[in-house]
């Protein structure tokens, strides 16, 4: 089914019986020609990608449980492509790209809302940073505005400007940023994939890879062998013990990161607002709620549930940026599990077993980068060859010191 207005006009006028489901409820054959691991946006947005734009329909999504299950669905919602380093920026850039005709491609409302998202700085260092990650952003082609303490003023004027430890000076706005609805977004790429021949099968977990003299055969599952010439894997905060089963050791831990909605408000902040002086980030949802972030726990975890003491932090930071927030009740918080690499950026590659492929080390970026990540790894099961705007993101760059540092924090995942 074709979503139109013809459509929305006859079903409301047949009680709404003419809807199909988005996708079929498919069992795996007994080969493919390439199975990915993973559920997610990503996952789902590697297939729908090697359908479109290389004509390989014969592929299996697999899903240990039920579609958006992950951390697609635990997330914060915001997209953004202002970056600093070379490696980054034309990767996140593409996905801006990709966000801005998402409805168009997919045919499907993924919500996409170009809101902005405003960084807010509170020191004369602070603004030097942002104008050195502004003038990059504006070298590459992507856009950028850095603001003075009036103008964020004008934008967002519930902030505390004149707080004594944090005054605000100013931000670096990019204004094509916002967010889109997480759900939307991975059910648009199951729908579009699935329409496309893509089968996809949820409650079916990878239990094995087959691996015969160095080349990948197939995977083990719950429901059986499924044979396949190749295999992606994009399973986020899983990804380690995935890839474990090929051997291998990946420079990934896995950390939870908390995420909150707080009750409706009328509209207070029709932007996203990340805090200079701490790592809070913010925004309001089409039902009033606030949703916002912080740092993540800092220990390894694979528990979807964060620690009070994180809670506290980002709390903490909210009403330091935010006063009128300390009145305000939450609803509920739920983490997920974040694949931190020890660079801060992620990892797009061919592994060492010839015709397995890996997509993971997303940290803070895995929801963001959901269009851009399922285009590039497709191309490269396609072709072989890395995307141009991946081409950075090699397992091997921490051996060969090309690390992709974008914070400066060092080989330390908990700080990124």
């Amino acid at each position: 089914m074709t979503f139109s207005a013809f459509e929305l006009v006859k079903n409301a006028l047949t009680g709404q019986a003419g809807w199909q489901p988005h996708w079929r409820k498919a069992r795996p054959k007994p080969a493919y020609d390439v199975v990915i691991i993973g559920g997610g946006g990503h996952g789902l947005a590697t297939a729908y990608y090697l359908a479109k734009n290389f004509s390989i329909t014969n592929v299996a999504v697999i899903e240990k449980g039920w579609i958006g299950s992950g951390n697609a669905g635990r997330n914060t919602t915001i997209i953004r492509s202002n970056y600093m380093l070379p490696g980054n920026i034309p990767f996140y850039e593409l996905g801006m790209k990709l966000w801005e005709s998402m409805e168009q491609d997919l045919n499907f409302n993924t919500m996409v809302s170009q809101r902005g998202v405003l960084n807010l700085y509170h020191s004369d260092a602070q603004r030097d940073s942002f104008a050195r990650r502004g003038n990059a952003m504006r070298i590459h082609g992507v856009d950028a505005e850095l603001l003075e303490r009036e103008a964020v003023r004008a934008m967002v004027p519930y902030l505390d400007f004149d707080n004594a430890r944090f005054p605000i000076r100013g931000g670096l706005l990019q204004r094509r940023g916002g967010t889109a609805r997480h759900d939307a977004v991975v059910w648009g790429y199951a729908r579009a994939a699935d329409r496309r021949g893509v089968d996809i099968i949820e409650n079916c977990e990878v239990t094995g890879l087959r691996i015969e003299h160095g080349k990948i055969l197939g995977v083990e599952t719950t429901q059986g062998f499924v044979g396949a010439g190749k295999v992606g894997l994009s399973v986020a905060g899983s990804s380690s013990r995935v890839a474990a089963m090929a051997g291998m050791r990946l420079p990934i831990e896995a950390h939870v990161l908390q995420a909150f909605v707080s009750e409706s408000l009328k509209p207070v902040i029709d932007c996203v607002v990340t805090f200079g002086a701490g790592h809070f980030y913010i925004s309001q949802s089409d039902k009033g709620s606030l949703v916002f972030g912080g740092d993540l726990d800092p220990y390894p975890s694979y528990a979807q549930r964060g620690s009070l003491a994180t809670f506290c932090d980002v709390m903490e930071n909210a009403v330091a940026m935010l006063p009128m927030l300390s009145r305000l009740r939450i609803l509920r918080n739920w983490g997920g599990l974040i694949d931190m690499s020890m660079d801060g950026s992620p990892i797009i590659d061919r592994t060492p077993t010839d015709g397995l492929f890996f997509n993971g080390g997303w940290c803070y970026g895995g929801f963001k980068a959901t269009p851009a990540a399922g285009f590039c790894l497709a191309h490269f099961i396609a072709s072989g060859d890395p995307h141009p705007a991946a081409a950075s993101y090699r397992l091997d760059r921490f051996a060969r010191g090309c690390v992709i540092d974008e914070k400066g924090a060092g080989p330390s995942p908990n700080l990124h």
